[in-house]
């Protein structure tokens, strides 16, 4: 089970303060810009989840191989083991 961490908790209060007081008196009060706020009212749905940070990790590298290219490579290697990184 997943705990609700301090930032959540965090994030939660501010929603509910934005949504009663408006973003603007929120940004005052929790010293932070209304960007921020509005990202995470636009996120929040409801459940604790949402407003857990997400992973900052990139999905994908643009330089990365492509599934041919990786086939290609280890049929290479099957078919010459021997051979060198020059070779190939």
């Amino acid at each position: 089970m997943a705990s609700i961490t301090q930032d959540m908790r965090y994030r939660l209060s501010l929603i509910r303060y934005a949504e009663k007081y408006g973003v603007s008196k929120a940004a005052i009060k929790y010293k932070t810009n209304r960007q921020y706020i509005y990202r995470w009212k636009n996120r929040y749905d409801g459940s604790w989840d949402s407003l857990r940070d997400r992973s900052r990790h990139p999905h994908s590298h643009p330089n990365q191989h492509t599934s041919k290219e990786i086939k290609l490579i280890r049929d290479m290697r099957r078919r010459n083991p021997h051979a060198g990184l020059v070779v190939f």
